[in-house]
């Protein structure tokens, strides 16, 4: 599968891009970093700046259609940037339209929120986003990883990066089911 992982051009929690991307190279897919912007993209470890990664491809030149999964990494500076963006709202809309899976971890939920997205989806994060994605129409569940099926794609969350191992495990087997 071809997948877009979606970060902003700072702000991403580094090892919630890094762990998730080698965990689907590691599984034969081709990950590929979207962001907002070309040149590089900041990651951090909380909140200390970490490592710069080149991006592959810019949200409203690389189409939805041209992927066949979404992961948005967490980090709160992140999803903030990204559900402020004009061309990334409709991009992440599109992986559900479409029926695409998508996987979010910690405050990437934010971005859904935006998208309008997770009314009738269960799902986790974060602890903070609780009221958010209640006041958007969705349930908030206490989980490591949460896969809802309950709308046109599969959506699985994981509230933080202690739980990126099961988190990993359950995206690339929802990403595996719907390649096959």
């Amino acid at each position: 599968m071809r997948i877009a992982f979606l970060t902003a051009p700072e702000g991403v929690e580094q090892i919630e891009l890094t762990d998730p991307w080698q965990a689907a190279k590691n599984a034969g897919h081709e990950p590929v970093l979207v962001s907002t912007k070309p040149g590089r993209v900041q990651a951090f470890d909380h909140l200390d700046k970490a490592d710069t990664f080149s991006v592959d491809a810019v949200v409203g030149e690389a189409p939805a259609e041209s992927f066949d999964a979404l992961v948005l990494p967490g980090g709160v500076a992140n999803p903030d940037f990204l559900r402020m963006d004009e061309r990334t709202v409709p991009f992440v809309r599109e992986f559900f339209e479409r029926g695409r899976p998508v996987a979010a971890i910690c405050h990437a939920p934010w971005t859904l929120i935006e998208a309008d997205v997770v009314r009738g989806r269960v799902l986790t994060s974060w602890p903070s986003l609780r009221t958010d994605i209640r006041n958007a129409g969705g349930t908030w569940v206490d989980e490591q990883v949460r896969i809802c099926d309950h709308g046109p794609n599969k959506l699985v969350t994981s509230r933080r990066p202690d739980d990126l191992k099961a988190f990993c495990e359950a995206f690339l087997d929802v990403f595996s089911q719907e390649a096959a």
